[in-house]
């Protein structure tokens, strides 16, 4: 990748990242008023610290773990997750917070935070930062899995099974359409001058063209 394509990459990335804050501060402003200290109204102040806290775990994951930053948030659309949500899955095991990290990961991401498995089990469910850096986690295993297969990398994120594997990078191409095209006019307003639109378009394809060529 160019020069010129990472830097307008991480501007599309930028734009995402505001895009899924949307949906996951209410999330996050729940979790908080569950709180027994939290009887009075969530401040403008506590929002945007919020904001930045949870744009800097996702930032921070994809440096650490060498991810695209716009990957982790289609990866969190994909997922559908929130903080403190738990869901059953059809062979008796359960997904867990905003990156609907499986429970069959507990015993690893314990031994990668050193941990006990309960302690991890309530961060993965209670804490956006911790949910995001295991999925990053996670997502790089699988990517380093794959052997330099972008992709198969992404699928594995989900499943190894073959059709599991394309189903859900299908779905992973369907959220990055979406949120391309929601990014089109964020995209021109907040970076018309180092970032045009048509710019942010053709990055967004690389998401998207990659997983197409795979179905």
């Amino acid at each position: 990748m160019t020069r010129t394509a990472a830097v307008n990459l991480n501007a599309l990335a930028a734009v995402l990242i505001q895009l899924a804050l949307a949906g996951l501060l209410p999330a996050g402003a729940r979790a908080a008023s569950s709180d027994a200290a939290a009887t009075a109204a969530a401040t403008a102040t506590d929002a945007s610290d919020n904001r930045h806290r949870i744009e800097g775990c996702i930032t921070a994951a994809a440096r650490v773990y060498r991810l695209p930053p716009a990957m982790l948030v289609i990866l969190l659309n994909v997922e559908g997750g929130s903080l403190g949500r738990v869901s059953q899955n059809t062979n008796d095991t359960v997904d867990i917070g905003p990156m609907q990290v499986n429970q069959i990961w507990i015993p690893l991401v314990a031994a990668h935070w050193h941990a006990t498995a309960a302690a991890a089990f309530r961060a993965l469910r209670d804490n956006f930062c911790a949910n995001v850096e295991a999925g990053a986690w996670i997502l790089r295993h699988g990517l380093d899995e794959a052997g330099g297969d972008f992709w198969q990398g992404v699928g594995f994120y989900h499943s190894h099974d073959p059709d599991e594997k394309e189903r859900y990078l299908r779905a992973v191409l369907r959220q990055a359409i979406r949120l391309q095209a929601l990014a089109v006019r964020p995209a021109a307003a907040v970076h018309s001058r180092d970032a045009p639109a048509g710019q942010l378009l053709g990055q967004a394809s690389l998401l998207t063209a990659g997983v197409a060529r795979r179905n």
